[in-house]
C-alpha cells in the first residue's frame, strides 16, 4: 500500500506539472505583452522543476525514494572537532527544512566542553536517502579556533554517515537472542536535564559487534524502537557492503573504506571557500553553505556519479 501510494502520488505530481506545461502554452499564445513578466518567472520555475526531475530520475537505487538515517560523529580535533560536528549537524537540519523534510533526533551525544560527539537524526520524506546519500564521507574544516586563546588556525574532522531506514522486517533478519540490551540514566547537561529513571538503551548485536544507543526520548521504549530501528539500518549497510566488496574482489578493483582522506573542505581562514574534493565543485559562499545551501554540492556529484 506505501508502494502504491508513492506512486500515485508521484504520478499526480507528474500531471500537474503537465498541465502547467499546457497552461503556459496557452498563455504565450495570447502574445498579451503585459503577461510577460509573469510568463517569465513561470518558465523559469519550470526549468527548475524540470531539472530537479530529471535528477530526481537519477535516484534509481533501491532505497533512494525512501528515509535516510544521518549520523554525525566528531573526528581529530578535540573540542574543535564537535563544535564543527554541530555546525554540520545544523546545516543537515535546515537542509532538512528548506526541503520539508521531516526531522527527528534519535541520538545525540554532547561534548565535554562545547560541540557534540555524535548524533543520529531521521530524515523523512521522498527522496531523503537518494539527496543525501552523497554527503556520507569525512568533511574537514579550516578556520581560526574560537577555543584556542592564541586564537591559531586548527583543522578539525566529522564523519557523516547516510543509512537507509528499512521498511520491511524481511530485508534484514534479527534474531533477538543475538541482542544484548542494557539500560541506564540518559546523560545531560545537569539539573532538570538528567533522567531520574534509567530510559536510555544501548542495544549490542553480538554477532557483529555493532553497537547501538538511543537517549533523546523520556520513554524506555521509544528508545528501544529507535535503537533497533538504526540497528537494522547498519545491519542493512554490512549486508550491502559486503555484497559491494564481494563483486568489486571479484572485478580486482576492491580497496577497504576507511576513515581516509575528506570528501570536501570547509575553509574559513585564510580565505573562504568550500570545495568538494571528488566533483572539484566549490562555494565561496561559506555562510550560506553551513545554513545549508549544500544542493549544489549534492548535484554536482550525483550527476558526475549517475549522469
Amino acid at each position: 500500500m506505501k508502494k502504491l501510494a508513492a506512486l500515485g502520488e508521484e504520478i499526480e505530481d507528474w500531471q500537474k506539472l503537465n498541465q502547467r506545461f499546457a497552461d503556459t502554452l496557452e498563455l504565450l499564445k495570447l502574445n498579451d505583452d503585459g503577461l510577460r513578466p509573469e510568463l517569465e518567472k513561470e518558465v523559469a520555475d519550470l526549468e527548475a522543476e524540470v531539472a530537479k526531475r530529471e535528477l530526481s530520475a537519477m535516484l534509481s537505487g533501491g532505497y533512494d525514494q525512501g528515509n535516510a538515517l544521518l549520523a554525525i560523529h566528531s573526528g581529530a580535533g578535540g573540542i574543535d572537532a564537535q563544535d564543527w560536528a554541530q555546525m554540520l549537524e545544523r546545516m543537515y537540519l535546515r537542509w532538512a527544512e528548506k526541503h520539508d523534510y521531516q526531522t527527528e533526533i534519535l541520538d545525540f551525544s554532547e561534548g565535554e566542553e562545547a560541540g557534540i560527539k555524535s548524533a543520529t537524526i531521521a530524515v523523512n520524506g521522498r527522496y531523503a536517502y537518494g539527496y543525501l546519500r552523497p554527503e556520507k564521507g569525512v568533511h574537514r574544516l579550516v578556520r581560526l579556533s574560537p577555543f584556542d586563546a592564541a586564537h591559531r588556525r586548527h583543522t578539525s574532522f566529522a564523519l557523516v554517515e547516510v543509512l537507509p531506514q528499512v521498511e520491511d522486517d524481511t530485508e534484514v533478519d534479527i534474531n533477538p537472542d543475538d541482542l544484548r540490551i542494557d539500560v541506564f540514566r540518559s546523560s545531560g547537561a545537569g539539573g532538570q536535564n538528567v533522567q531520574k529513571n534509567a530510559t536510555a538503551i544501548r542495544i549490542t548485536h553480538i554477532p557483529t559487534g555493532i553497537v547501538v544507543t538511543c537517549q533523546n526520548e523520556r520513554s524506555q521504549l521509544q528508545n528501544r524502537g529507535n535503537a533497533i530501528r538504526v540497528l537494522r539500518a547498519r545491519l542493512l549497510e554490512r549486508k550491502q557492503q559486503a555484497q559491494a566488496e564481494e563483486i568489486a574482489e571479484l572485478r580486482g578493483e576492491y580497496t577497504k573504506a576507511e576513515w581516509g582522506s575528506q570528501i570536501r573542505s570547509y575553509v574559513l581562514h585564510p580565505y573562504q571557500m568550500v570545495k568538494d574534493h571528488r566533483t572539484d565543485y566549490e562555494v565561496g559562499n561559506t555562510q550560506a553553505v553551513l545554513n545549508g545551501d549544500i544542493d549544489g554540492f549534492i548535484e554536482a556529484y550525483l550527476r558526475k556519479k549517475l549522469g
